[in-house]
């Protein structure tokens, strides 16, 4: 089977593009595509930093760190919850919202880019098999192991 014709590919392929396009869009701001989607998560209310991973499909070690490189670059505060000590917010702050700003900009005119150049067919199709490729994912065992 040659890759072209395998599932998983096209998919690394184009996701391999994508993020070279975005980290390219934010290294002009200093960021890095990891910083722009824990932007885009982070609730205006604050987000637990446990909640942060499984929101965004990001391992926790490499989450720990960029959280790090971002309070060191003032994008974002940690607070401790008042109720549970154990329990840290993570905030934005007024640099943080900019950079979520610039982040939202440039998600939304890579999504109308795209999506202006495909029938609402097409985008359901491809939504459709992405969410069941994603499904089979998450509740199958693939490997008999």
């Amino acid at each position: 089977m040659r890759p072209e014709e395998t599932i998983d590919f096209p998919i690394r392929k184009v996701w391999s593009r994508i993020s070279r396009l975005y980290n390219s869009e934010a290294n002009k701001y200093g960021g890095t595509m990891a910083i722009g989607q824990i932007l885009l998560s982070v609730d205006p209310d604050g987000t637990p930093s446990t909640k942060l991973g499984p929101k965004m499909g990001m391992e926790s070690r490499s989450l720990v760190r960029t959280l790090q490189t971002m309070e060191d670059d003032g994008l974002i505060k940690r607070v401790p919850c008042t109720d549970d000590k154990r329990v840290v917010h993570i905030h934005l702050t007024a640099k943080g919202k900019q950079m979520r700003d610039v982040s939202r900009h440039t998600v939304i005119k890579f999504n109308e880019a795209v999506q202006s150049r495909f029938t609402p067919t097409q985008l359901n199709n491809f939504r459709t098999v992405m969410a069941e490729l994603d499904r089979i994912l998450e509740q199958e065992q693939l490997f008999g192991n």
